[in-house]
Parts: C-alpha cells; structure tokens; sequence
C-alpha cells in the first residue's frame, strides 16, 4: 500500500512539470517578442539570441519528453533551475532586468508550488530573488549612469514574500495529497475486505450446494436411473431428463460461484473454460489469444471481469464475432474484450447503475479502487471495446 501511495504521490508531482512545460513555451515567445518590441538596451545582443534559442529547443524538447512519457524524478527541479539560469543570464547580457524580463522572476517561484518538495520550492524561491538582485547589481555595475533604483530592493522584497507564500502554498498541497493517498489507501482496504468476504461467501455457499443439494439430486437420478431399468416409461424420462437439466444448471451456478478451474490450474485455463462455454452456446464465435499469465493475485477479479464482459455480450450486444486478448504488460495483466455488436454511448453506464444495472460499473469502481483501471470505447452500431488492466502484482491482496 505504501507503494501505491508512493505511486499516486509521484504521479500529483508529475502534473505540475507537465503543465509547466507547456506553458514555459508561450512564455518564451513572450520574452523575446517583448523585448524585440520594447527595443531592450542589449549588451551583447549575439549572446542573448543565442541563449534565447537554445533556452527556446531545450524548451521544446523537453515538452516533448514529459507529455509522451514518465516525468522522472529529477524533472521538476531540474527544469525550474534551468529556467532561473537562461531567465538570469538573458538579464545579464540584455539589461533588460526592469523591463521584459521582470515578470519571468515572479512567474519561475510558482512553476514549483505545485509539486511536493517544500524544502525545494524555498531554495529555488529565495534562490530566484538573490538572482535577480544579482542581475540588477552586475547591470549596475557595467554602466555607471544606472546605478541601483530603489524600486529594485521594492522588488527584491516582493520575490522573498513569493518564495515564502509559494512553499507554504506547496506544504499545505503536500498534506493534502499525503490525505489524499491515506484516503485512498482505507477505500483499497475496505474494497480488498469486502472483495475477501465476497470470495469466502461465494465459496461457501458452492460447498453447501455441492455437498448437498447437488450430491441430493444425484443420489435421486441414479435412484431413478435403476427404476427406468426395472420399468420403462415415457413419464420417467421425462423426470429422469428433468433431473439431468437440474443437475446441470446446478454445476453451473456451483462453478460461477467459486471456479475449480481458476484455483487449481490458474487464470488462463478459467477464461479458456468461460469461452468453451459461451462457445457452446452458438450466439457467437470467439477468436481467444490468451498469453499464459499464471496465478496473478489478482485472477478472480480478472475472470470476474471476463465473465461479466461475456455475458454482457451474450444479452445485450447481438454480436457473430467476440475476440478475447490477454498478456502481461510489466506486473499488470491486460484484458481486451471486443465485439461487433450494437454498441452503446459509454456515458449511459452511470445511468444504468440507478436503474439497478451495475455491473459494468462495480466492475470500473473494483479495478479503479484496486490500482488497476477499465477503459470502454464503445459506439452505437459499431461494437465495443473494453480494454482492463489489472492492479499491480506488489499492491494485489491474494486474495482478490
């Protein structure tokens, strides 16, 4: 759980560094269009295109690099240091420290606030105000008839308060994401209990109908088998098939309850035996690729998903062509269950679940309250693609 917590927390930071990317770019193009309109006294102009620009590519690329993958772990800092270096040394070379480029120091504390690193937020914060006044001073000295305004120590003052205002506002996101996981964390556990006490009912009540009503049926069939032998009837065979259909169904609800197959032999020889099943029935082919995964921890919810997917399928989607993909991705199983049936407006199964249908949607609230996840993509008349993703196998109860 402590991972799972590390996880959530590590994704909230990542956020900010993703949004601060984007939105680095404008800013960029801001800077140098105001400078080029405000006609900014340049001290050495060719040093301050050329640090522009490459501030400008790195900018890019970086964009790139965090909105198509995994922020690392270095990222936030790294890019608010870099940013506080090019805005500082565009001052130095520019002189443009009171004019286009103020707003930059005032706007680089709070790319920062944001994430979840305090002690972080106040260093680079302070370390943006002594950067500034840096800037001022050596502007200062290059050209003695600036000198040092007074304005600068007004402004100095002004981004010493933001970096104190911007860590607190950074402390008080940072408990209340850790509040948020801890809370996260009670509904995984209260879900995983109730998922337990679910299993253990399940299994029971399978146990209790195998070991008596079912072994009560058999008795009577075999019983009634040995009558039909003494004494032919058309009336007996009609109980005596009577019986076998009961006995039937009750195996079937005996293995919907508590699966011998999924305990005993693992995850992919279960959906192997539900698709056999549904097969059998002739509503629909399936075309099955299924990856041999084992015993993931997570496998009675995996089948539960697929029985649920199937027979969902079965009553509602009027589909000739079902097809099954299951593997492993890293520590997760993933689930794909297609059809080309009718389709549905994925909005409506939040309101089926006040009509009394939840299946599709305690099925979403499992995975999600689990780690894992579960994507519809469905459209009216063009079939329905539900894709699962299991918890992660350090974070999955056995017992789910």
């Amino acid at each position: 759980m402590a991972r799972l917590s590390r996880r959530l927390v590590d994704y909230l930071a990542a956020e900010p560094v993703r949004v601060s990317a984007v939105l680095r770019l404008p800013l960029i193009a801001l800077m140098g269009f105001l400078v080029w309109l405000w006609e900014v006294d340049s001290w050495l102009p060719g040093v301050y295109t050329t640090i522009l620009g490459v501030y400008a590519v790195a900018a890019v690329l970086w964009a790139l690099v965090v909105l198509r993958g995994p922020v690392p772990s270095w990222g936030g800092w790294l890019s608010t240091g870099v940013d506080v270096l090019a805005v500082v040394s565009l001052c130095v070379v520019s002189g443009g420290a009171t004019a286009a480029l103020l707003p930059v120091f005032f706007l680089v504390p709070l790319s920062v606030a944001f994430g979840d690193r305090p002690v972080l937020t106040g260093v680079l914060g302070i370390s943006t105000a002594a950067c500034y006044l840096g800037a001022w001073i050596i502007y200062s000295k290059r050209d003695d008839h600036v000198g040092l305004p007074d304005v600068v120590y007004l402004q100095f003052g002004f981004l010493l308060w933001l970096a104190v205002a911007t860590t607190a506002l950074c402390l008080v996101l940072t408990r209340r994401a850790a509040r948020v996981a801890a809370l996260l964390d009670v509904r995984r556990r209260l879900v995983a209990e109730s998922m337990q006490a679910d299993e253990r009912t399940n299994r029971e009540l399978a146990e209790h109908l195998h070991d008596g009503p079912l072994q009560t049926l058999l008795a009577a069939r075999l019983e009634l088998d040995e009558v039909r032998e003494r004494m032919p009837d058309p009336a007996l065979d009609m109980v005596y098939a009577a019986l076998n259909e009961t006995a039937a169904g009750l195996r079937s609800t005996v293995t919907a309850l508590h699966p011998q197959v999924l305990a005993q032999l693992g995850l992919t020889p279960g959906v192997r035996e539900l698709v056999r099943q549904y097969e059998s029935r002739g509503d629909f082919s399936v075309d099955a690729e299924l990856e041999d995964v084992g015993k993931p921890a997570s496998q009675a919810l995996l089948y539960r998903a697929v029985r649920e997917l199937l027979a969902n399928i079965n009553k509602h989607a009027a589909a000739s062509l079902v097809t099954i993909r299951m593997f492993r991705s890293g520590d997760r199983v993933v689930l794909e269950v297609a059809d080309d049936g009718t389709g549905f407006e994925p909005s409506i199964v939040e309101a089926r679940v006040a009509e009394g249908h939840i299946g599709l949607a305690s099925l979403q609230a499992r995975f999600d309250s689990m780690g894992g996840a579960m994507r519809i993509d469905s459209t009216v008349g063009r079939g329905t693609v539900v894709t699962v993703t299991s918890p992660p196998e350090d974070s999955s109860p056995e017992y789910i």
